[in-house]
């Protein structure tokens, strides 16, 4: 009768128990060589308790042996070692068991069986106990040591197997729990999902139970409904009756409307070709409106040459609070051709030298000096008056001609005032910048209804001590102006730059403003003595305008300038020049050179010269090109109403009239 069949996890359970009883046995065997090294006398000493130790150590020797090879020779079921069941207990109960197994397996050669790569163990073969040896042999007695020390190192080679085929069983037991395992969570997965089908064919079920019984009801209900419907069948009968008539009555009003509607769709086809005849007829009033708005910038650009393409106006600045009313007849305003009702072009001023004198003694009469100029300002005019005066010559900036507009005269005689305007942000004393730019965009406004776009960005530098600035930098950037430079936008191009400076594109007055008050705050200027508060150096205020025809392909670009040169005083040669004096006068040189440089580059475009001094001075390069045969260029001249300040009011009426007599050639658009 075959054995019964134990689980794997069992038998390694039970093998491990085995292992440890035969593990928790003390071993009496002394340490090789520890007595060896001592002397004689000392090691025979030693001995006497070892004989002793000795006698009673070969029987147990000679006894364990076989015990440990009866635990390998147990037979084995389905090539894996089959250990007795153990009971799991502990203490000397344990010790006990495991003693009875060993005692009731029979002793022999049997080979246990091994997996296939596993060499077997060789059987311990029991030996007889040695006899006694004298104590004075000690190397008989190192001899028995050593072989019990080989017996006792066989015996650990054959637990180290054992171990080993025990870890396998170990291992494989593992595996086939964990495969268990996953079989068990498989069958309890499908068996919550039949629960959970069985569950739902259970609430299907009463649904369906549920249903039927509505379904009832409503069986109920329809043929309730069958036999009303039956008398209402009857009553639409008869109401189809009178429906048929009314629908005889209907086909005859239709037709009236098809007929009808056949006169609608032919007067529709005569609105639609109405339509297209309109829409030709716009087209080519688009046409004849750009052909009109291109002959209007072709007479307003003749207008502008039949006034001069340089045209100089002077302007008086009216007395202020605190300064002495200037004598009758100081200042007058001869009236036009036409009488008073003419704007006036003339100015005559007295002045009257203390040094000359006739032979009575007397003093001489004044000296009277006449000037002429396109249009003369007296001290009354607002800034309203001016700006209608130039506001056409802004208009070619839009048309595409470089427009240039200087602000030229002696310290304090209004230049700043007339260009930017003053302060408090009254409307009435607005300067010709924020006017220039509010009409600019304006009539960009109403060209875009013509198929125009147009786009500004500003500049705003200045020129102090032929060094460029850029008034508009922030943060860091500002006051190193000595980083600006002036180049050539790109190679071959005739365009210029100022590196380093801020070019802002703008769309209104607001950012207008912004610009305009950031301006004033980093501009150079310092007291003088005919002014306070005296601008130091040259301001130019560049927009660049850019416009473009999509429809047509057509572009056209041009700069607006807007330039207020530095005022110039004279100082006394016979005063002594402390630090602060020098400085001024360094600054006085470099604006009458520059001004003076102006002049010049005038003068030989006038004369149309073959070399044109731009680069003698940093203002006249950054102008170059609204200076030039294709620009427009305007000097307001301004001019003190102040006896005291007749010198140099003369000076710059002088100036102004050498301008005035100047003519530039025709003026070309930039049109692409």
């Amino acid at each position: 009768m075959e054995p019964q069949q134990r689980s794997p996890l069992l038998e390694v359970k039970g093998n491990i128990e085995l292992k440890r009883a035969l593990a928790k046995a003390p071993s009496r065997l002394p340490l090789p060589g520890s007595r060896l090294k001592r002397g004689p006398d000392q090691m025979e000493e030693d001995l006497e308790p070892e004989k002793k130790r000795t006698r009673g150590l070969g029987t147990k020797v000679a006894t364990s042996r076989p015990r440990a090879t009866a635990l390998t020779t147990v037979p084995q079921t389905q090539g894996q070692t089959a250990v007795p069941k153990v009971p799991r207990k502990t203490g000397p109960r344990c010790s006990t068991a495991v003693a009875t197994v060993l005692k009731n397996q029979k002793p022999g050669p049997a080979v246990p069986a091994q997996k296939p790569g596993t060499t077997a163990a060789p059987p311990v073969v029991g030996r007889k106990k040695p006899s006694k040896r004298p104590a004075w042999d000690l190397k008989g007695q190192l001899c028995d040591l050593n072989a019990e020390l080989k017996c006792c190192r066989e015996r650990t080679q054959l637990l180290d197997q054992e171990n080993q085929q025990l870890r396998n069983q170990l291992r494989e037991a593992q595996q086939q729990a964990t495969e268990l395992g996953a079989e068990r969570r498989t069958l309890e997965e499908e068996l919550a999902r039949m629960r959970a089908q069985a569950e739902q064919g259970q609430r299907e079920l009463g649904n369906l139970s549920a249903r039927v019984l509505e379904l009832e009801e409503r069986l109920g209900t329809q043929e309730g409904l069958v036999q009303e419907l039956q008398k209402e069948q009857l009553e639409l009968q008869e109401e189809r009756r009178g429906l048929a008539a009314r629908l005889e009555e209907q086909e005859g009003r239709l037709q009236a409307s098809e007929a009808a509607l056949s006169g609608s769709q032919a007067e529709v086809a005569s609105l639609r070709q109405e339509a297209a005849a309109q829409a030709a007829l716009l087209a080519k009033r688009e046409e004849r409106l750009h052909g009109l708005e291109m002959e209007r910038r072709r007479l307003h650009n003749q207008l502008q040459e039949l006034k001069g393409n340089v045209r100089v106006f002077c302007r008086v600045r009216p007395v202020l609070p605190g300064e002495s009313t200037p004598p009758s007849g100081f200042l007058l305003f001869p009236s036009g051709p036409s009488g008073p009702s003419d704007p006036p072009t003339r100015l005559s001023l007295s002045r009257s030298d203390e040094r000359r004198g006739t032979l009575s003694g007397a003093p001489a009469a004044p000296t009277r000096h006449d000037f002429s100029f396109d249009r003369v300002f007296p001290p009354g005019s607002g800034q309203d008056e001016v700006f209608e005066e130039i506001s056409m010559l802004v208009q070619s900036a839009l048309d595409g001609y470089p427009v240039c507009i200087f602000a030229y005269g002696q310290t304090g005689s209004g230049k700043t005032f007339t260009m930017e305007g003053g302060p408090g942000g009254d409307p009435q004393v607005e300067g010709l910048i924020p006017r220039a730019l509010r009409h600019l965009f304006s009539v960009a406004q109403e060209l875009s209804g013509q198929g125009w776009t147009y786009s500004f960005v500003a500049s705003y530098v200045e020129i102090y001590n032929e060094t460029v600035r850029d008034l508009l930098a922030t943060g860091t950037r500002k006051g190193h102006g000595g980083e600006c430079e002036i180049r050539r936008a790109g190679p071959g191009s005739e365009e210029l730059t100022v590196t380093n400076a801020r070019y802002v594109p703008v769309s209104c007055e607001r950012e207008v403003e912004a610009l305009l008050h950031l301006a004033r705050q980093n501009r150079a200027v310092a007291r003088t003595a005919q002014n306070e508060r005296s601008s130091r150096s040259h301001s130019v205020f560049q927009l660049q305008i850019s416009g473009e025809h999509a429809g047509r392909g057509l572009q056209c670009a041009a700069p607006l300038s807007l330039v207020d040169l530095a005022g110039s005083e004279r100082l006394d040669p016979g005063l002594a020049l402390g630090p602060g004096e020098r400085e001024r006068l360094r600054e006085t040189q470099a604006i009458n050179s520059s001004l003076s440089t102006l002049g010049l580059v005038i003068m030989a475009l006038s004369n149309k010269e073959s070399h044109v001094p731009y680069r003698n001075s940093k203002l006249t390069y950054l102008l170059q090109n609204s200076l030039g045969g294709s620009a427009k260029m305007l000097m307001f001249v301004n001019i003190s109403p102040l006896e005291e300040n007749v010198s140099e009011s003369l000076n710059s009426l002088r100036f102004a009239s050498k301008v005035n007599q100047c003519v530039i050639g025709t003026a070309q658009a930039n049109r692409k």
